[in-house]
C-alpha cells in the first residue's frame, strides 16, 4: 500500500479514536500497528487467514518488528528519561509542603500596596516554581487554592484573576527546566543543556509580557485590581524598600558566601587550572574570590551599619520565605551550570533538597512523602504510556516511510520558508487544542524537523540569522511556545481543567476560557517574535 494512503488512514484514524474517548497511547499502539500491516501485509488485513505468511508475521521478533522494539526499548531505558519522575515528585513535595505558601506571603509582603500586585505576585510565583521542578499542572492547582480565593476577595476582575493564574501556571513549558524540553531533547537527539539555556530568555520574555499586561490593564482599569486597606503598622514607601534593601543584602551576602567557598574550594584542589581547549569553571577560577570576598564585606556593612541591624532582621522575616525557592533553584540549575552535574542528579537533588527543606521546617511526614509518591507514580505511568504508543506510532510510520513522504510533499510544493513555518504553526496548534504535548512531540516533530532543518537558514526568519547548528534547538524552543498556547486553547486546555478542579463553583468552564483569551493573544505574540527573530534564542548560547 502506498504511503500517500497510509498517512490518510493514520490522520483519520488517530482523529476518530481519539473522538470517541480512547487513550492516546492505547489509540497510537493500535494505529502502529495498522500502519505496519498496511506497509508490508496489506493483504492479511482482508484475509486473516494469511497470517503468518508475511514478513510481519512469518518470523515474530524479526524485521520491522524488530527495529520498533530496538527504537521504543532504547528511548524507554534512556538516562535522562529518569529525571521526568524526579522533577515531578519534586513539584509534588512543592505543592503538598507549606514551601510554596511562604513564598507567596513573602513576595506579596513586598507587593501588596501595587495597583494589581497580588497577580503580578502570582505570575512571579509561578516563574519560580517553573525554574523550580518545570511541572505545569501542579503550578496551576496551586495557584488556584492560594491566590485566586484571595484575588477575588479583593475585588479582582474575575477575567483577569483567572487568565494570570493559568496562563503563568503553565510557564513550566517555556523556563527551564522544562520536561517539554527534556523529552523534545531525548527523541530529537538535542542537547538538553543547550535547550535549556535558549529557552530561558524566550520564557522569561513571555512572562514579562504577562506582568507587562497585568500593570498597563490595572492602570488604565483600576476597578479590575483594587488596592487592599492597609494593615495596622504596615510599612510603606521608603521605610518597605529600606526593608527590601536590606533583605537583599543579607540574600546576597548568603549567596555570595557560597560562591566564595566553592571557588576557594575548587582553587585549593587545583580543579580550575587553566587548560588549553577546556572551559573554564563558571565561577570558580581563582580570580572570583576576592570578588566574593568583597561582595560578602559590602552587603554585610550595608546590613548592619547602613540598613541597621533591627530593620535587617524585620526585612529578613518579611522575605524569608523566598529563601528555601531560591535554594531549590540553585542546586537544580547552579548544578546543570556549573558543571558539577547532568539532567537526571540534577533533579535528583533538587529533590532531596526539597525533602531536607521540608524537614527543617517540619513538615516532613509518611504522608507527605506517600502522597508524593502516589502522584509521581500516576504522573509518570501516563507519560510512559502515552510515550511508549506515541513512540511505536512514530516509528511505523518512520518505517513506512512517513517523515520522507511528508517531507518531499511539503517542500515540493515551492512554498517561502516563512509559509511552511506558519503551516507547521497552524497544524501545532490545531493538534494542541485535542491531543497531550506528550503525543505531539513523539508524533509530529519526527516529521517536521527535518523538513525545518532542509529549509534555506537565510530564509528563517526576518531578523537575524540563526546558525545552521542552532536550528534544532530554536525550533524545540518554538515548539515549546506554542504548546504554552495550547495548555490554554479550548476547547481541551488542560490548564482550564486543572484550575475548574480547586475554582469556586460559580466560575464555569466558560467563564475560565474566556478569561484565557488576552494571554493567549500575549502568548501568540512571544510565538511571532521567535518566529521574525529567531537568533532570540542565542543570547545565552553564544
Amino acid at each position: 500500500m502506498d504511503i500517500g494512503t497510509i498517512s490518510l488512514v493514520l490522520m483519520l484514524g488517530l482523529l476518530v479514536l481519539l473522538a470517541i474517548g480512547m487513550p492516546l497511547g492505547l489509540a497510537s499502539a493500535i494505529l502502529a500497528v495498522l500502519v505496519l500491516f498496511m506497509k508490508f501485509e496489506p493483504d492479511t488485513l482482508f484475509n486473516p487467514l494469511l497470517f503468518g505468511d508475511g514478513i510481519l508475521t512469518g518470523r515474530p521478533g524479526s524485521g520491522p518488528l524488530n527495529i520498533l522494539a530496538q527504537k521504543i526499548y532504547g528511548l524507554l531505558t534512556d538516562y535522562v528519561l529518569i529525571s521526568i519522575p524526579l522533577f515531578i515528585f519534586m513539584a509534588a513535595l512543592l505543592e503538598r509542603s507549606g514551601i510554596a505558601k511562604d513564598m507567596y506571603s513573602s513576595l506579596n509582603v513586598w507587593l501588596n500596596r501595587t495597583r494589581g500586585g497580588i497577580a503580578i505576585v502570582t505570575s512571579i510565583m509561578a516563574v519560580i516554581m517553573a525554574a523550580m521542578s518545570g511541572i505545569i499542572g501542579g503550578e496551576v492547582v496551586l495557584l488556584g487554592l492560594i491566590a485566586l480565593p484571595q484575588m477575588l476577595r479583593l475585588g479582582y476582575n474575575q477575567n483577569l484573576a483567572i487568565g494570570t493564574i493559568c496562563a503563568s501556571g503553565s510557564l513550566g513549558t517555556m523556563i527551564p527546566p522544562s520536561i517539554v524540553l527534556i523529552i523534545y531533547g531525548l527523541i530529537t537527539e538535542t542537547s538538553i543543556k543547550a535547550l535549556f539555556t535558549a529557552a530561558f530568555v524566550p520564557g522569561f520574555m513571555l512572562a514579562s509580557f504577562f506582568i507587562i499586561y497585568i500593570i498597563v490593564r490595572t492602570q488604565l482599569r483600576p476597578q479590575d485590581a483594587p488596592l487592599p486597606d492597609p494593615l495596622p503598622g504596615e510599612p510603606v514607601g521608603r521605610e518597605k524598600a529600606k526593608l527590601f534593601g536590606a533583605f537583599m543584602s543579607v540574600l546576597i551576602a548568603g549567596f555570595s558566601v557560597v560562591l566564595f567557598f566553592r571557588a576557594l574550594f575548587f582553587t585549593l584542589t587545583g580543579q580550575n587550572v587553566a587548560e588549553e581547549n577546556v572551559d573554564a569553571i563558571f565561577w570558580g577560577t581563582p580570580d572570583y574570590v576576592p570578588w566574593f570576598a568583597g561582595i560578602v564585606a559590602v552587603t554585610l556593612l550595608l546590613s548592619f551599619f547602613v540598613f541597621g541591624r533591627e530593620r535587617t532582621k524585620t526585612g529578613w522575616a518579611m522575605g524569608k520565605g523566598l529563601v528555601p525557592p531560591i535554594v531549590v533553584i540553585g542546586v537544580v540549575l547552579g548544578s546543570i551550570y556549573g558543571g558539577i552535574t547532568g539532567i537526571t542528579e540534577a533533579a535528583g537533588m533538587g529533590a532531596f533538597a526539597v525533602l531536607v527543606i521540608a524537614v527543617f521546617r517540619g513538615e516532613a511526614s509518611f504522608e507527605l512523602v506517600w502522597d508524593s509518591l502516589m502522584r509521581t507514580l500516576k504522573s509518570t505511568g501516563t507519560i510512559i504510556w502515552v510515550t511508549i504508543g506515541a513512540a511505536a506510532l512514530a516509528g511505523a510510520y518512520t518505517i513506512a516511510g512517513g517523515p520522507t513522504y511528508v517531507a518531499n510533499f511539503i517542500l515540493g510544493q515551492d512554498l517561502p520558508t516563512m509559509s511552511i513555518l506558519l503551516m507547521m504553526m497552524l497544524i501545532l496548534l490545531f493538534m494542541g487544542a485535542f491531543m497531550d504535548w506528550v503525543g505531539i512531540v513523539l508524533l509530529i516533530i519526527p516529521v517536521f524537523l527535518p523538513i525545518v532543518q532542509r529549509l534555506p537558514i537565510e530564509e528563517i526568519g526576518l531578523l537575524g540569522q540563526l546558525e545552521p547548528k542552532n536550528v534544532a534547538v530554536w525550533f524545540g524552543v518554538l515548539f515549546c511556545m506554542n504548546m504554552q498556547v495550547s495548555f490554554l486553547s479550548p476547547p481541551f486546555g488542560p490548564a482550564a481543567f486543572y484550575l475548574k478542579s480547586v475554582a469556586p463553583p460559580h466560575i464555569s468552564l466558560t467563564d475560565i476560557f474566556k478569561g484565557f483569551l488576552p494571554f493567549i493573544c500575549i502568548q501568540l505574540c512571544a510565538l511571532s517574535v521567535l518566529l521574525i527573530w529567531p537568533p532570540i534564542v542565542e543570547v545565552l548560547l553564544k
